[in-house]
């Protein structure tokens, strides 16, 4: 009948929360990045659903709402939540969808909590799913038949998204997967390693649409098809922007990569370094990042105009009590503008976790604790106390006021001087993260193995 409304079917697409670890937690009010799993997912939905996200990280979930459809997406840390939202929305008769990488790597465990799981990439088999719940014939597992094709891809639903629970709002995908294959990492474990680019013309349109000059790649290497990469830094020259990003140490190998880098805008770099033993580097897999060259490599990164935030792991099998206090003195050494650290975590799906449980070595299985944070797992050369201890102790060393300042005002070429602003953020935001861990007390059997050393570093 004419002017009679359209009655839509509702959709509720949920982010879980962690209770634990320091990564992804919101604090006053906010969370960090928007993650685009889910705005992307809204984009894919056909116009006669009405979509809703909402962000438990922020606020809390009303069970009560009217739904006719739940789709929730998580992290290892946050499945634990997620089941928890699913088990809920269940009970009260309304169907969940799973998805996202711990669901992609343990459909059966997620199936339990669940009415369908979605493994892999959601772009080839949402709509199927959705005509499929409509006709009374939603199937138990849908899995992407192949790796999407980049072309023509949906812009996400950022305008479902409130932008004030956000301290970063404009993050952008161009790239998907990585061409490398480490041992611990869950994107390739999960997704295969072959590596996708999207048409530098669509990314720039969807770049040129954001209402601010700040904005993050979201791929996991932005670097990782160096001739796509120049492709892109150089078209984004003209668009005056600043970004920041996540690619391995090996664009700094390739001057003109490194020069248009910055050019286009890149103030800073996300740069998995994970530890300064060529040994440890051999024996997850990453070859590539190539100790003896990683200073080099760093002074070529600063002279361009780039910071770094460099990403270590503890835990790897060639990693004792002194390593904390020596890749303290390498972070110092080569003023390296902000580090992140990580406890070795074995995620469901990589050939880690594979090889840990083979060994016996995996002792904690709550998924909440894999944030890279807590021990979970049996190091082979200190004790997991150890492993612990370290891990709080050189957070909080490295972001005290005066390392803090030493690597901040690292030198006084205007290009430096220009980066100040941006290390002076990265090092208050980490150094908040390290003031709510626990103090190690001296001694202990982390620092006396430091004092051990002779490093320089150790109190």
């Amino acid at each position: 009948m004419e002017g009679r409304a359209i009655i839509k079917k509702r959709l509720l697409l949920i982010l879980p929360r962690t209770e634990r670890g320091y990564w992804g937690k919101v604090r006053h009010g906010k969370a960090g990045l928007v993650r685009l799993s889910l705005p992307t997912v809204a984009a894919l939905t056909p116009p006669d659903w009405e979509v809703t996200i909402h962000d438990a990280r922020v606020d809390p979930v009303d069970y009560g709402r009217p739904v006719d459809l739940v789709g929730i997406t998580a992290f290892t840390s946050e499945i634990l939540s997620a089941y928890a939202i699913a088990d809920e929305f269940r009970a009260r008769g309304v169907p969940v969808v799973l998805g996202g990488i711990h669901a992609s790597a343990l459909p059966n465990e997620a199936l339990a909590h669940a009415d369908a799981v979605v493994v892999g990439e959601a772009e080839g088999v949402w709509a199927g799913l959705l005509e499929d719940l409509a006709a009374g014939r939603l199937q138990r597992i849908y899995r992407a038949p192949a790796p999407c094709d980049m072309k023509a891809m949906p812009v996400p639903r950022r305008d479902l998204m409130r932008r004030e629970m956000y301290t970063s709002f404009n993050t952008v995908q161009a790239t998907r997967g990585c061409p490398y294959d480490c041992d611990y990492c869950a994107v390739t474990g999960v997704f295969g390693k072959q590596f996708r680019t999207r048409p530098v013309d669509e990314v720039l349109a969807e770049i040129q649409a954001f209402d601010t000059r700040r904005f993050f790649f979201a791929d996991d290497n932005i670097c990782g098809h160096p001739v796509y990469a120049k492709q892109l830094f150089a078209a984004l020259i003209p668009l005056r922007r600043i970004w920041g990003g996540q690619t391995s140490i090996t664009f700094a190998r390739d001057a003109e990569l490194l020069r248009l880098y910055a050019r286009s805008g890149g103030r800073y770099a996300f740069i998995g370094l994970e530890t300064i033993s060529k040994d440890n580097l051999a024996a997850i897999n990453k070859k590539w990042n190539r100790r003896d060259g990683y200073g080099e490599a760093i002074r070529r990164i600063h002279d361009a105009g780039i910071n770094i935030v460099a990403s270590f792991i503890f835990g790897l099998d060639g990693d004792d009590p002194t390593v904390f206090a020596r890749t303290l003195d390498f972070v110092m050494e080569h003023r390296i503008d902000a580090a992140q650290f990580h406890i070795l975590t074995p995620f469901p799906g990589t050939r880690l976790f594979d090889a840990f449980e083979a060994e016996g070595r995996i002792v904690e299985k709550r998924w909440d604790r894999y944030h890279t944070g807590e021990v979970v797992f049996t190091p082979r050369l200190m004790t997991a106390d150890q492993l612990q201890d370290g891990y709080h102790w050189i957070f909080r060393q490295t972001y005290t006021i005066p390392n803090i300042l030493k690597r901040v005002l690292r030198g006084w070429r205007p290009r430096d001087l220009r980066g100040i602003p941006v290390r002076v953020a990265m090092n208050i935001s980490y150094r908040n993260k390290a003031l709510k861990m626990p103090l190690i007390p001296c001694p202990s059997p982390v620092l006396m193995a430091a004092v051990a050393s002779g490093s320089p570093t150790a109190p």
